[in-house]
């Protein structure tokens, strides 16, 4: 199967809700960086944060989206894995997607590190049998050892993180999507993640990732799309020979 991802006269919008025309104006005043100010059809008045995007993404492609915060990048990532939908326009996809935007979402903090395994494993699109098969791998890659059976709210951040790094990327996937390459732990443990997300990425079709890290775009994209104000500016190649293999953080 050949995946892709392809938008067409995308646009999304939002509406702000706000009784105090002060406070409002402080909020247009305050967003001068980010999406376009506007109204809908009811005059109710809305910021658009991706206006009329056309893009394809096809295998092979390993594109780095680039610009100023409030540009549009992590919105359009957002409506790549469904978190938002287009009011006009269309996104279509084909092939399955693991989005590392938010890996700790999910994770039930009441719940052991084990059972943590299989509630984020099904959110993340595993089924039951495949958890079961890769559960001891999961464990292992964490390094948490028997904090596995003890509650994740009794867990530090950085423990937190490397349970849900180790989960979200067990999964089998022809597009990833990232928002900044991911920082998990200490040096031993980040550089191990590094080569795990390296893998993940070499095994996919498709790479979308948003960073402000000019030498990770370099090292890791062949495309480089430059966002200003929700709207694409420009969609750039990027020399291959310019790619050293890793995230460049190593």
């Amino acid at each position: 199967m050949e995946a892709n991802i392809i938008t067409k006269n995308m646009t999304v919008e939002f509406p702000i809700y706000e009784n105090s025309h002060r406070s409002l104006k402080k909020k247009v005043l305050n967003m001068t960086t980010g999406g376009r100010i506007g109204s809908d059809a009811g005059k109710n008045p809305v910021v658009r944060a991706l206006d009329d995007i056309n893009l394809t993404f096809s295998s092979g492609d390993r594109v780095g989206l680039v610009g100023h915060n409030g540009s549009g990048k992590t919105t359009l990532l957002r409506v790549l894995t469904g978190v938002y939908s287009p009011v006009k326009g269309e996104v279509k996809t084909l092939g399955r997607i693991a989005s590392l935007l938010d890996v700790s979402m999910g994770l039930d903090p009441d719940a052991t590190g084990f059972e943590n395994i299989y509630l984020k494993g099904v959110m993340d699109g595993l089924n039951p049998e495949v958890i079961r098969e890769r559960v001891d791998e999961i464990a292992e890659f964490t390094e948490l050892g028997e904090y596995l059976n003890l509650p994740v709210k009794t867990y530090s951040s950085g423990m937190m993180l490397r349970l849900a790094f180790s989960i979200s990327t067990s999964v089998d996937a022809d597009i990833i999507i990232m928002d900044e390459w991911l920082s998990v732990g200490d040096e031993s443990f980040n550089k191990k993640a590094s080569e795990r997300l390296n893998d993940l990425i070499d095994s996919a079709s498709i790479l979308v990732i948003a960073s402000h890290d000019a030498k990770l775009i370099e090292n890791v994209c062949n495309r480089k799309i430059y966002m200003e104000h929700g709207r694409v500016v420009s969609d750039e190649h990027i020399d291959s020979s310019l790619h050293v293999h890793g995230s460049g953080n190593d």
